[in-house]
């Protein structure tokens, strides 16, 4: 099988008998791809993860393929506060729950973004003057942000992290990937 890199690969070192978790990635892909170089590790994905001896095991050297669970929309507007109302298009719906976090971009508008932030409600309010799931709340303190919203491309899409527990000490690297078929 062939694998299409998808964004960038990243790493970090974890040490025998602790977890050490990665910084936020934004989910632009289905597949996971890890590998752990010079020691084995137990490693989870999630929205705050540690990693214990119960998550899965990667062998040293030995590389895996791990699911993850995409979402994002275009956000058309942002209301600004100590929490963050971010708003999708008419006719589409919030793709998050409750509790995922999520990372905003706003091209030409950069004081918008923030990344893995924690969705806190969704207003799913429905009837004359309803919203029907197009709005959610990010605990983000944006009321610093003066400048009226009006980013022509701004998305906002589900961030995760990864931990490794180390069962020796190593580097886990880790790259976002699409599945072509066979080579």
């Amino acid at each position: 099988m062939a694998h299409r890199p998808v964004g960038v690969n990243s790493s970090f070192t974890f040490t025998a008998g602790a977890a050490t978790t990665s910084s936020a990635f934004s989910v632009q892909s289905s597949v996971l791809r890890v590998v752990a170089v010079g020691g084995s590790a137990h490693v989870a994905i999630g929205v705050t993860p540690a990693a214990t001896t119960a998550d899965y095991y990667v062998p040293a050297g030995d590389t895996v393929t791990l699911g993850l669970t995409k979402a994002s929309n275009r956000v058309v507007g942002i209301t600004t506060g100590t929490t963050t109302i971010v708003i999708v298009p008419e006719g589409t719906q919030v793709p998050f729950a409750v509790g995922d976090y999520v990372t905003l971009t706003a091209t030409g508008q950069s004081y918008y973004d923030f990344t893995h932030q924690q969705v806190l409600s969704i207003d799913t309010s429905a009837g004359f003057d309803g919203y029907f799931s197009t709005r959610m709340t990010v605990n983000y303190n944006s009321s610093g942000i003066l400048t009226a919203f009006s980013a022509a491309d701004a998305s906002v899409v589900v961030s995760n992290k990864i931990s490794a527990y180390g069962v020796g000490s190593g580097t886990l690297h880790f790259q976002q990937v699409q599945i072509t078929g066979q080579a």
